[in-house]
């Protein structure tokens, strides 16, 4: 019987991906000084956590993570 919907693919995210890689580039050059993430992973795990300028100034880092919950909240209304 297959199943009526599939909240998370199984394949690779080539949106992932290259997200990652533009913010390798970013970081390299030196333009991304900090960075705050939530991963998550094919076993339906999630690691989340900050690095750089972002991991030293909490407090402007959630002001930006409740940037980030606004920009969800908006896609899950659509």
């Amino acid at each position: 019987m297959k199943r009526p919907f599939h909240l998370v693919q199984d394949g690779l995210s080539s949106d992932t991906i290259k997200a990652l890689q533009s913010l390798l580039a970013e970081a390299e050059s030196g333009q991304l000084i900090g960075l705050a993430y939530v991963a998550m992973y094919k076993r339906r795990e999630y690691t989340a956590s900050a690095t750089g300028e972002a991991r030293r100034n909490p407090t402007f880092t959630r002001g930006m993570l409740a940037a980030l919950d606004d920009v969800l909240g908006e896609m899950v209304s659509r």
